[in-house]
């Protein structure tokens, strides 16, 4: 009975891996337009599309990330100065790639860019701390999606979201997770809505690597703003050492986890816009596969006393 069981898994995943192979034609004819370019992924990506033959239309936001993309890459490739926060920007870059892309429509558009800090306590913050992060993780990928997407229908085509493992799971005190959650839950209602026109919505869900959104002096340095604003009611309730343990813990984990190979990522999201048949998620990066995701579906309990267990504690918890 198991080996009955086992050889049909077996199958299963032989028989997805030869349906994942194919790639589609003309590349050359399809234009793909990727946002947050200047640096990671959204980098890493334009580069890798554009040696793939893709014409790549980069949304960069500083005048360096634009010229540093055009001075490695091919004349294929267009940048595009854009500030997802900015509506009037983000319509002005639409009308741009509706010019570059004619009739053909636009075949993908790749939601990356993110921010993710400050992550602290959320007692520790005001709504002026939460806000610009919707604004860019969530609001962004919404204006930007709404902008191109009769484009995408004309083609055909593909929306493909970056979310993350923290989508599913929520860990982290400030914004972040709520945008994650958000634009999984826009990804899912879009991926319906959109089935009926032969588009396809896909969203690429990374564990820990480390690019800019894992950079600890970054971390550090949000800490200690938002630790010296704190009234002395709130530093006492959390103690004086709680920035040091909780700089600690933090440094661990991301050694731990955080994976300096972000091709894994990259080639997650290449899949998603050349795949005759790409997948509907992705989880890229080994502690996505083996432990955010299985403890997302983990009863209640079970995830709280596994997170609260690892957490640092304030002084006055009464855990």
């Amino acid at each position: 009975m198991y080996l009955y069981i086992a050889g049909l898994v077996v199958l299963f995943y032989v028989y997805r891996w030869f349906r994942e192979l194919g790639r589609v034609s003309d590349k050359s004819e399809k234009f793909v337009y990727i946002t947050g370019c200047d640096t990671g992924f959204g980098n890493l990506l334009a580069r890798h599309l554009d040696s793939k033959g893709f014409r790549v239309i980069a949304g960069c936001y500083s005048e360096k990330g634009e010229d540093e993309l055009k001075k490695i890459c091919s004349d294929r490739l267009t940048t595009l100065h854009l500030d997802v926060t900015d509506n009037e920007n983000v319509k002005k870059a639409a009308e741009t790639i509706k010019s570059l892309v004619g009739q053909k429509g636009l075949w993908a558009v790749v939601n990356n860019a993110g921010i993710s800090f400050p992550t602290a306590p959320n007692d520790w913050l005001d709504i002026e701390e939460f806000t610009p992060m919707i604004n860019v993780n969530l609001i962004g990928v919404i204006a930007v999606t709404l902008s191109v997407l009769p484009l995408i229908k004309k083609a055909k085509g593909r929306v493909v979201n970056v979310a993350s493992v923290f989508g599913r799971i929520s860990t982290l005190g400030g914004a972040y997770c709520i945008t994650k959650y958000g634009v999984e839950a826009f990804n899912d209602a879009l991926r319906r809505q959109m089935a009926p026109f032969g588009v396809k919505v896909l969203c690429i869900e990374p564990g820990f690597f480390k690019t800019t959104v894992t950079d600890f002096n970054i971390v550090e340095n949000h800490l200690h703003r938002l630790w010296n604003k704190l009234p002395q009611e709130v530093k006492d309730e959390y103690g004086s050492d709680y920035v040091d343990k909780t700089k600690q813990v933090g440094k661990e984990l991301v050694e731990k986890l955080a994976d300096g190979d972000l091709m894994k990522v990259v080639s997650c999201m290449e899949h998603a816009v050349a795949a005759v048949h790409p997948r509907t998620r992705y989880s890229p990066g080994w502690d996505a596969k083996f432990f955010w995701l299985p403890l997302s579906y983990m009863p209640t309990f079970i995830t709280d006393a596994l997170l609260l267990k690892k957490a640092v504690q304030p002084k006055a918890s009464v855990l």
